[in-house]
C-alpha cells in the first residue's frame, strides 16, 4: 500500500513539475505579445491609457508568476510547486482574457493568444480544493532566508506579536498617534537606520545596499499594524535615498545620523490638492531671500508630519523652467514635534507653517497633514546638494519613491498575511450547517488564491529587492508595488468576508485590515499614474530604442 501511494504521489509531482514547465513556455509567449503590444500602441498617454493600464498589470501579473515559478523550481516544497502551478494558471487565464478583449488594439491576432486548455488541470475544482487542504495543513511555505536574515525576521515578528498586535487596535479605534512603547525599541534596534550607511549610524552597509533586510523588517511590522509599525520607516527611506543622492557631505552629515536614530522623525512633503501624483506640477513656491529661501503654498497628505522634527518639502524653485519639473528643489524643513492633530510653529521673522490633521477611513497612528507654508523661511543650507541641487528635486524624490514603492509592497505582503491567518483561523474555529466554514470547496478556493496572491507577491517583492542592491529594478518596483496593493485590497475583501457578519463589526482586526488595504494602491504613487505614465510610458518607450 505504502509503495503504490509513493508511486501515485510521485506521479502526482511528476504532473506538477510538467505542468510549471509547460506554465513557463506559455508565460514566456505571453511576454513576447505583451512586448509586441507595447510596440503597436503610439504611447499617447492621454488617448490609450485603458490600453497601458492593462498592459501594465498584465506585466505585474506576469512578473510575480515568474517570480514564483523560479522560487519553487529552486527549492521546491510539497505545497509551493502546486501553489505555483495555480497561481500561473491563473495568471495565464487573466493576460489571455485581458488580450483577447481587444486584441486589434495592441495589434494582435486572437489566434496568437494562448489557449486555456493548457491551464485546466490547475483550475479544476477539485484541485483548487485539495491546494486549499494542503495549506490548511501546512501553511503558507516560507520566503527562504540566510541565517542573518532569519535572525532579522525572527526578533521583529517577536516584537510584532509582543509589542504592536496587543496596541493595534486601540491606536486605530481612538486615532492616536503612535506611542514611544513602539517607536523607542523601534530606535534601539536601529530599524530607522535600514536605509542610511553604517559610516552615518545607520544599519546599510557602507559598501553595498540591503534592501531584503528592509522588506523582511517592514512585512513584519505590517503584519502588527500598517499605520502604526510597517509605515514607520517608509518616510526614512525615501529620505535617507534622497540626501545621499542629492546631498552634500556636509548635509549627508548633519541629517543622516538623526534619521538613522529615530531622532528626529521625519515626514515626506510632495503631494498638493491640485496635483496628486503628478509630482512634476508641484506648485508651492520657494522665493529666493537673504540667506535662503521663503516657502509659500500648501501641501496635502503629509503623514506623520506633527510627530516629525525634518519635513522633506518639493518646491519650485525656477518657475519658468521648462519642462517644468526641472525647476523643482528638495528642501529639509525642520520643525518642534507635536502629538496633536494640528501644527502651528511661528518663525522670529514672522513666517509659518500651519497644518491639521486629515480624518480618514483607516491608516490611524501616525496622522496625515494638510499643510501651509506663509512666507516660512528655510535657510540655503537646507535646500539638499545646495546651489547644486538647485532644479534637481525632481531627481531625487525618484530616487527615494523607488525604495518608498518596494516597501510599500512589503507593507502589503505583511497586511495580507494578517489577514490571511486571522480568517484562517476564524473559518477552521467557526461552524455551519454541521461542517467548519473553512473545509467548505468555496472556502477552500479562498484560502488557495489567497496564499498563492501572498507568496506570489512576497516572491516578486524579494527579486526586486535583489535588483534594486544591483542599481536596477526602477519599473519592477513600481510593477511589484501595484500589483501587491491590488492584491492587498482582494485577500483582506476575501479575509472579513469568510468572518461573515463578524467581519464588519469593528471589535475584530480584520476590519480594520480591510480599510487599511484601501490606501495601499493611492499613496507612494497612484495606482493610475504609475500604471499609465511610469510603467506604461516606459514599456512603449522600450520598444521604440
Amino acid at each position: 500500500m505504502d509503495g503504490g501511494r509513493h508511486q501515485v504521489d510521485c506521479c502526482a509531482a511528476k504532473t506538477v513539475e510538467q505542468n510549471m514547465e509547460d506554465h513557463s513556455d506559455v508565460l514566456d509567449r505571453l511576454r513576447i505579445l505583451l512586448d509586441e503590444a507595447a510596440a503597436h500602441l503610439r504611447g499617447d498617454l492621454d488617448v490609450e491609457q485603458i490600453e497601458l493600464y492593462d498592459l501594465t498589470f498584465s506585466q505585474a501579473e506576469l512578473h510575480s508568476a515568474q517570480a514564483l515559478n523560479r522560487l519553487a523550481a529552486a527549492h521546491g516544497g510539497a505545497v509551493l510547486k502546486p501553489l505555483a502551478a495555480y497561481y500561473e494558471a491563473e495568471t495565464i487565464a487573466s493576460i489571455s482574457a485581458r488580450l483577447a478583449l481587444r486584441p486589434k488594439s495592441y495589434g494582435l491576432d486572437v489566434d496568437e493568444i494562448p489557449a486555456l486548455n493548457s491551464v485546466e488541470a490547475q483550475l479544476n475544482p477539485q484541485a483548487i480544493a485539495e491546494l486549499g487542504r494542503a495549506l490548511l495543513d501546512g501553511g503558507i511555505p516560507d520566503q527562504p532566508l540566510n541565517e542573518s536574515q532569519k535572525i532579522i525576521r525572527d526578533t521583529f515578528q517577536a516584537f510584532t506579536d509582543d509589542v504592536v498586535t496587543p496596541l493595534a487596535e486601540e491606536i486605530h479605534r481612538q486615532d492616536l498617534i503612535v506611542p514611544d512603547s513602539i517607536l523607542n525599541p523601534l530606535r534601539e534596534m536601529g530599524c530607522f537606520g535600514l536605509s542610511v550607511p553604517e559610516r552615518f549610524g545607520g544599519l546599510k552597509p557602507d559598501d553595498h545596499e540591503d534592501s531584503v533586510g528592509m522588506v523582511i523588517v517592514t512585512e513584519e511590522l505590517s503584519r502588527g499594524s500598517l499605520a502604526a509599525a510597517g509605515s514607520l520607516i517608509t518616510r526614512p527611506e525615501i529620505m535617507a535615498r534622497a540626501i545621499m543622492d542629492g546631498g552634500t557631505p556636509e548635509q549627508q552629515s548633519r541629517w543622516l545620523p538623526g534619521i538613522a536614530a529615530g531622532s528626529p522623525l521625519c515626514a515626506i512633503s510632495v503631494t498638493e490638492p491640485n496635483t496628486g501624483s503628478d509630482v512634476a506640477s508641484v506648485a508651492l513656491r520657494a522665493t529666493q531671500t537673504e540667506g535662503g529661501w521663503l516657502l509659500n503654498g500648501g501641501k496635502t497628505w503629509c503623514t506623520f508630519a506633527g510627530k516629525a522634527g525634518y519635513i522633506l518639502v518639493l518646491a519650485r524653485t525656477e518657475p519658468q523652467a521648462h519642462p517644468a519639473h526641472k525647476g523643482l528643489s528638495l528642501f529639509v524643513v525642520e520643525k518642534p514635534e507635536t502629538d496633536g492633530h494640528s501644527i502651528e510653529h511661528v518663525q522670529a521673522n514672522g513666517g509659518k507653517m500651519t497644518g491639521r490633521a486629515i480624518a480618514t477611513l483607516g491608516y490611524r497612528g501616525m496622522h496625515s497633514f494638510e499643510m501651509f507654508y506663509d512666507d516660512f523661511f528655510v535657510s540655503d543650507e537646507n535646500l539638499i546638494g545646495e546651489q547644486a541641487g538647485r532644479g534637481k528635486g525632481f531627481y531625487f524624490t525618484m530616487r527615494g519613491f523607488m525604495g518608498g514603492r518596494l516597501q510599500t509592497a512589503a507593507r502589503a505582503c505583511g497586511l495580507m498575511r494578517a489577514a490571511y491567518d486571522d480568517a484562517v483561523q476564524y473559518a477552521s474555529d467557526r461552524k455551519v450547517f454541521g461542517h467548519a466554514v473553512a473545509h467548505y470547496p468555496l472556502s477552500l478556493a479562498k484560502v488557495a488564491k489567497m496564499a498563492a496572491n501572498i507568496s506570489a507577491c512576497r516572491a516578486f517583492t524579494h527579486e526586486v529587492a535583489h535588483m534594486m542592491d544591483r542599481g536596477e529594478g526602477a519599473m519592477e518596483a513600481s510593477l511589484v508595488k501595484l500589483i501587491a496593493c491590488r492584491a492587498a485590497e482582494w485577500v483582506t475583501r476575501e479575509a472579513l468576508q469568510m468572518h461573515g457578519g463578524m467581519g464588519y463589526a469593528e471589535e475584530t482586526a480584520v476590519s480594520r485590515y480591510f480599510v487599511d488595504a484601501r490606501v495601499l494602491s493611492i499613496f507612494e504613487g497612484a495606482e493610475e499614474t504609475l500604471a499609465v505614465r511610469v510603467v506604461g510610458k516606459a514599456l512603449v518607450d522600450q520598444t521604440k530604442r
